[in-house]
């Protein structure tokens, strides 16, 4: 054994950054973090519209996997974070929180402490937003939140044609009445002065140089070893090769939801029967490990636009001169994040709360959505989910080896439930395309076309065109029942010295874009693990 830590944090993702810094501002404990993938130094990573080629298969900062997507769907690539911040490295940028009934619901089924209560607190301290401090808003924080300029003449066409449907404009979409009632406006994201503001950023830079903190890159962690019960090692093959860490308090595993349950069944803890087929010696019977698998299904509406689009900006001697300016003035459309504009919607009547997210970006693709290549023609996305799915999904190891990636499930519109909320998500986007406000803009609906009009059809083009928003949930869910993965305190069931924090422990899946959340998780998990309030987080230095 190499050497010995109190704490051993698998993943340097958004949840593992917090982590880090929470627990290495002790001085009397070691922590050691482990990053399977690179530093966070990419110029691609700083550049925000730099994800049009990290989020692409082979990609030294991303983790690609092959999943199912369900029965009558083709397979599709679902990408994560592999570097130094995780997915707060590599994602759109997009700034949601959630609404609070979500962690309400969880406090309701038994996980005390996590209700808005304790998680709104959470993301007043995380914050550092230009719209500065409000009751659930925060200022000072360690992580940048800006808003999309406003003013853009499209944008503005489509927050007003919403307004004019019901959903009112509103300054921030993150705040409690928009996210609770309804709201659209422009879209606030982790960027500051041009740059993406990461988890990496805000959390883990500030304290690299503790001299109680070590962080490995390029290091992927095998299985965590147990004596009887109680996590004793984590074995790792790195660039030094095999070699194991001795652990005196807890292993913290922060890998994201599709490798945390693939380390817990590598690691003996999981679906006796699933263990056994690939001669693993169990640890605990744990037949939740990789269940509860939730995930948001996005549908791209395209349409061929007048004026207002950036296709042109992102090709050809468009994109040269837009990579220029950026690297010249940290300005233009290269600072901007996934969407530009969007917010939370009822699709129908009669709801308590909004059920969809909708999301504005002034470009669109070429052929069916799916491919890199930018629209040769002006051309919009007005893109959603509906944000409280029901189908479940799995995710199960398919070897002993490590190396070898899960099969991973999402059973899509398994749910009745799922195939109502999809049908009235697509025709609330092309009600919102009808008003009058957006009619010198919009020419013709591309994807998935006019011709789509009845119930069967809408949902065969969502089993066509739908995909992953790379919010995948729940495969290591948290509970007061027994079968549930992890106790409320995010404790791994049936051992001990192993805890789960990222978005693998949601009971459900929050109302939009998970990143946030999985910072706040941690900021969670840290007051608990330390005893200690959030407000002793160390904030990260501001990008010049």
């Amino acid at each position: 054994m190499s050497e010995t830590y109190d704490y051993i944090i698998i993943g340097a993702g958004s949840a593992g950054c917090v982590m880090a810094n929470r627990l290495s501002a002790d001085p009397s404990v070691s922590v050691l973090l482990i990053e399977s993938g690179p530093d966070h130094t990419s110029p691609l990573i700083a550049m925000p519209r730099g994800i049009g080629k990290l989020l692409m298969a082979g990609n030294p900062h991303v983790w690609d996997y092959q999943a199912s997507r369900g029965e009558g769907m083709a397979t599709e690539l679902w990408l994560k974070g592999k570097a130094i911040g995780g997915s707060s490295s590599v994602n759109g940028m997009v700034y949601v929180r959630g609404a609070p009934a979500d962690y309400d619901g969880w406090e309701a089924q038994g996980c005390y402490g996590w209700g808005w209560a304790d998680i709104g607190r959470q993301f007043v301290a995380l914050e550092d937003h230009q719209l500065g401090a409000s009751q659930w808003r925060g200022a000072g924080g360690p992580l940048k939140v800006t808003v999309h300029p406003s003013g853009d003449p499209l944008c503005e066409a489509i927050i007003n044609a919403a307004g004019s449907i019901g959903t009112a404009r509103v300054a921030d979409t993150n705040h409690v009445d928009s996210v609770s009632n309804g709201g659209f406006g422009y879209q606030p994201q982790t960027t500051w002065n041009g740059q993406r503001f990461s988890a990496a950023k805000a959390f883990l830079d500030p304290v690299r140089d503790r001299p109680n903190l070590t962080v490995m890159t390029g290091t992927h962690v095998q299985r965590i070893e147990f004596q009887e019960r109680r996590a004793v090692a984590v074995h790792i093959a790195g660039k030094g090769g095999e070699q194991s860490f001795g652990v005196r308090r807890e292993v913290v595993l922060c890998a994201g939801a599709i490798e945390s349950p693939k380390l817990l069944q590598l690691s003996g803890i999981g679906p006796a029967e699933l263990l056994k087929q690939h001669g693993i010696a169990l640890v605990q019977d744990s037949p939740d490990v990789g269940r509860n698998l939730r995930e948001h299904v996005y549908m791209a509406v395209q349409y061929r636009v007048t004026s207002g689009s950036l296709n042109h900006c992102f090709a050809g001697f468009g994109l040269l001169r837009s990579v220029a300016q950026y690297f010249f003035s940290k300005k233009g459309p290269m600072t901007h994040a996934a969407h530009e504009a969007g917010g939370f919607v009822k699709t129908r009547p009669g709801l308590d709360r909004p059920d969809a997210q909708i999301g504005v970006s002034l470009y669109s693709m070429d052929g069916d959505g799916k491919t890199v290549m930018i629209d040769k023609h002006p051309g919009l996305t007005i893109g959603g989910y509906f944000m409280h799915p029901q189908s479940q999904g799995e995710i199960t190891i398919q070897s002993a080896d490590p190396a070898v990636p899960p099969k991973i499930v999402a059973n899509y519109l398994t749910a009745e439930a799922d195939r109502v909320a999809a049908i009235s998500l697509l025709r609330w986007i092309r009600r919102l395309a009808a008003e009058p406000a957006l009619k010198p803009f919009i020419v013709q609906e591309l994807t998935p076309g006019p011709q789509v009009q009845n119930d069967e059809e809408i949902l065969a083009a969502f089993r066509r065109f739908g995909q992953t928003a790379f919010h995948v949930s729940g495969t290591c869910r948290m509970g007061a029942d027994s079968d549930s993965v992890l106790d409320p305190e995010l404790r791994v069931r049936g051992v001990e010295g192993v805890r789960v924090v990222d978005t693998s422990i949601m009971p459900s899946l929050v109302s939009g874009n998970t990143n946030a959340p999985a910072m706040v998780i941690a900021m969670r998990a840290a007051e608990i693990i330390t005893g200690t309030a959030v407000t002793g987080i160390t904030k990260g230095a501001v990008a010049a």
